[in-house]
């Protein structure tokens, strides 16, 4: 099972694609706000995320 932070990473990268192919502006601003609030989402998983002692 994939963690939050990895999920999170990959719809924003996912997103980023999905921007390079859109055709019209509207399409690629929303691409994008929509990667930038998923990789918020995987900084947030990241930073809550217990830190394992090596």
């Amino acid at each position: 099972m994939e963690s939050n932070e990895r999920y999170w990473t990959r719809r924003a990268v996912e997103e980023l694609r999905a921007e390079a192919r859109a055709i019209t502006p509207e399409a690629k601003a929303r691409r994008r706000a929509l990667a930038e609030a998923f990789a918020a989402k995987a900084r947030l998983c990241l930073a809550a995320a217990p830190r394992e002692l090596a």
